[in-house]
């Protein structure tokens, strides 16, 4: 299992207990579940309004492993604007040369949005999330939840489907694993592969996405099976100077080397 190595920032902590729950040890009790599950999808309601003042670039790569094949490839810098829509300019997309599989819509809707997956109050509704344990990625102590959409809807909207690692002091997604999903027609065969999304503190408060690593076998109705490495890099986080500061402020606790940056995706 690929792992990132970033270490807890102790800081946060003595600034940000008032708006923190108690130290939970144990499992902590439906109540505290559901406070949790509410503190969290308002943190990653602040993130998400936090991000469209940053710029970044992602680069994804899909390549056919096994039977050996072509590969995908596209390179966009992304920005949001002031409702959290997301906007891209291609920088690099070499022809693809995949010869085994297609790339759809739904592919495409995955890279952009699934992958670095975000639930706000806008879209938690949307999902049910229920808490399994309690577990550490790296040295972070953390709530796991699965996240599983209640409707898949025909307006071919795309879904996350999985667990998400919730640091149990920022209250921040900080890991995801899983797949997308969504409405398909009768007929349609097409397969998704499992997923991990890791996320690396930015600007010393927000954690944002950094990579995405898939190595699976996309297995059809027809019988046939193809195995495929997807690996998605976010970095080049930029934030922009002419817009006007929203009411959240950064760089408040910590600082940039707080974290050390995540390792390199296996090759």
């Amino acid at each position: 299992m690929l792992q990132r190595s970033c270490a807890l920032v102790l800081g946060l902590l003595g600034i940000a207990l008032a708006v923190q729950p108690a130290v939970i040890t144990g499992d902590p009790t439906p109540d505290q579940i559901n406070d949790i599950i509410k503190k969290f999808t308002d943190k990653e309601t602040e993130f998400a309004r936090a991000r469209e003042n940053y710029t970044y670039r992602q680069t994804s790569k899909i390549i056919e492993t096994d039977p050996p094949g072509g590969s995908y490839q596209i390179v966009e810098e992304v920005s949001f604007d002031d409702r959290n829509r997301r906007t891209s300019h291609v920088l690099h997309a070499p022809v693809a040369s995949l010869q085994n599989i297609l790339m759809t819509a739904e592919d495409e809707q995955d890279l952009r949005n699934v992958m670095p997956f975000v639930m706000t109050n806008d879209t938690a509704s949307e999902y049910n999330v229920k808490y399994l344990r309690r577990e550490k990625v790296d040295e972070i102590p953390c709530y796991v939840f699965t996240v599983q959409p209640k409707m898949l809807t025909k307006d071919r909207k795309r879904y996350f489907d999985g667990e998400i690692w919730v640091d149990d002091q920022d209250l921040q997604i900080v890991k995801t694993y899983g797949r997308a999903t969504g409405y398909l027609r009768r007929g349609e065969d097409q397969q998704f592969p499992k997923f991990e999304t890791y996320r690396e503190q930015i600007d010393g408060k927000y954690w944002f996405p950094t990579y995405t690593y898939a190595d699976d076998t996309l297995n059809f109705k027809d019988g046939q099976s193809q195995r495929i490495k997807v690996v998605v890099k976010y970095d080049q986080y930029k934030k922009y100077e002419f817009k006007s500061e929203s009411t959240i402020k950064y760089g408040e606790v910590g600082g940039a080397n707080n974290t050390n940056p995540p390792p390199k995706p296996p090759q």
